[in-house]
Parts: C-alpha cells; sequence; structure tokens
C-alpha cells in the first residue's frame, strides 16, 4: 500500500515537473500589426502629453514669476528636455515593437540598434539640457 502511494506520488510530481518545464519552452507570443498601431498611438500620446506639461510649466512660471524671469528659462529648458525624452521613448517602444514583428533570428539585433539609438538620443537630450541651462546661468 505504502509504495502505491509512493508511486502515485511520485508519478504526480513527474507530471507536474513535466508540465512546468512545458510551459517554459512555450515560444513568446508574437507583435501583430495592431500591436505596432498601439504603441504608435500610446507613444504619440506621451509626446503630446509632454508638450502640454511643458506649455503648463511655462506659463505658470511666467504667471508667478514674470516673462523674463530665470524660473520661466528653467521651465522651458525643463520642458524641452520631457519632450525630447518623450520623443526618445517613443521612438524606442516603437522601434522594439517593429523588432517584435521580423523573424526570431533577426529580433535580437533590432533590439540592440534600438536600444543603442535610444541611448544616443538620450544622450542628446541631456545635452542639450546642460547646454541651455548654462546659457540661462
Amino acid at each position: 500500500m505504502r509504495r502505491e502511494v509512493s508511486r502515485r506520488v511520485a508519478l504526480g510530481a513527474a507530471v507536474t515537473l513535466c508540465a512546468a518545464f512545458a510551459g517554459c519552452h512555450k515560444d513568446k507570443p508574437t507583435a501583430t500589426a495592431a500591436d505596432l498601431v498601439a504603441t504608435q498611438a500610446d507613444a504619440q500620446k506621451e509626446i503630446d502629453q509632454a508638450h502640454v506639461e511643458a506649455k503648463k510649466d511655462v506659463k505658470n512660471a511666467a504667471k508667478f514669476a514674470g516673462a523674463d524671469s530665470k524660473d520661466v528659462a528653467l521651465a522651458r529648458v525643463t520642458g524641452s528636455f520631457d519632450i525630447a525624452m518623450a520623443n526618445a521613448d517613443g521612438t524606442h517602444k516603437v522601434a522594439s515593437e517593429r523588432c517584435m514583428l521580423l523573424p526570431p533570428a533577426e529580433q535580437q539585433p533590432c533590439k540592440d540598434r534600438a536600444d543603442a539609438d535610444y541611448q544616443t538620443a538620450a544622450a542628446n537630450a541631456k545635452a542639450m539640457r546642460v547646454a541651455e541651462l548654462h546659457k540661462t546661468s
């Protein structure tokens, strides 16, 4: 009786283990053109939101400190940086989604290019911000 219970437990454990490993080897779901369109729309929404926030921040700074104040200049620089980063993020998300549409062998090199392009865009945005902040000082 004990052996029979042990065999059932062992068999149950083996089936569970097999199912767990089988689940790990499933292919990732592939992206579709609809996913790409949704990603593009989300990216554009984030960029539009960055524009709205930047405009609002400049307006508030002008309201409280005057149109020619350092606060307005700082708000403009910060807004420009935020917009540039929103563009970089959106472009990166769209590029990464496009990579998912490629055959599996081409996906990783594509993702690497998208990541490198993002790093370049982010570095450029940061450099622009530093340069503009030095002008306002």
